[in-house]
């Protein structure tokens, strides 16, 4: 059974991937703002505590979580985001040093904490979107986030290239449409072809078995556009 830590848990496909990887027998850490919906489920395999990816005393929380319970982590994903949906010329610095904070910045002070506890066989997963993969098809108002998504694409290959004598294997999936509460911020009336515990489960899979057929490698998972 694995150790795995999951972010952005509160809702939607975090919250599905923490509930199935506990059910299988796996030990999770749920990690979000809000971990009230995670601490609801009661599950005796999620770890949580309330946790925001931008703060230095949350991540010194989450480290020293790592040295008195978990020898070792064997699965992270990257999944918690931050959206911004408005027109380029009406987002500010702020909104996109906001998004940025946590799909990038935090996401990377987080992974470079949990990098040390991890083994050659352990499995880093990126949660990056469609919209942030070169070539594919843009949408007004997503500038800060589909941008950041694609600053993480760029880096899942840096690491994967740095570590690659020493593991872990370092992955990013490149979502389409999921019907969540994000999608709706993003895409107002919207029905999505696949729902959070489907790409959940997928995504699950993929962190157990993925990395040993792919390293520094982007899969695009999408049957839609958006």
């Amino acid at each position: 059974m694995a150790n795995v830590i999951i972010t952005g848990c509160s809702r939607g496909i975090g919250y599905e991937l923490a509930r199935l990887f506990a059910e299988e027998g796996h030990q999770v850490l749920a990690l979000s703002r809000n971990d009230g919906p995670i601490a609801d489920l009661g599950h005796p395999n999620i770890s949580s505590f309330p946790f925001d990816i931008c703060n230095s005393a949350d991540l010194e929380k989450l480290q020293s979580f790592l040295n008195k319970n978990w020898e070792a982590v064997d699965i992270l994903i990257n999944n918690a985001g931050k959206l911004e949906n408005k027109p380029f010329l009406e987002t500010s610095r702020e909104d996109f040093e906001s998004v940025y904070s946590v799909n990038v910045f935090g996401l990377a002070e987080l992974t470079r904490i949990v990098i040390p506890y991890m083994p050659k066989t352990a499995h880093v997963v990126v949660i990056s979107s469609m919209g942030g993969v070169q070539g594919s098809m843009k949408f007004p108002g997503l500038a800060a986030y589909s941008s950041s998504k694609g600053a993480v694409i760029t880096l899942t290959e840096l690491l994967a290239e740095e570590f690659k004598e020493t593991g872990p294997s370092f992955n990013a999936l490149a979502l389409g449409a999921v019907q969540t509460e994000m999608l709706a911020e993003a895409f107002p009336g919207y029905q999505a072809p696949t729902t959070a515990l489907e790409m959940a489960t997928y995504i699950k899979d993929f962190a157990l078995k993925g990395h040993k057929h792919y390293n520094g490698k982007l899969l695009q998972v999408s049957s839609s556009t958006p």
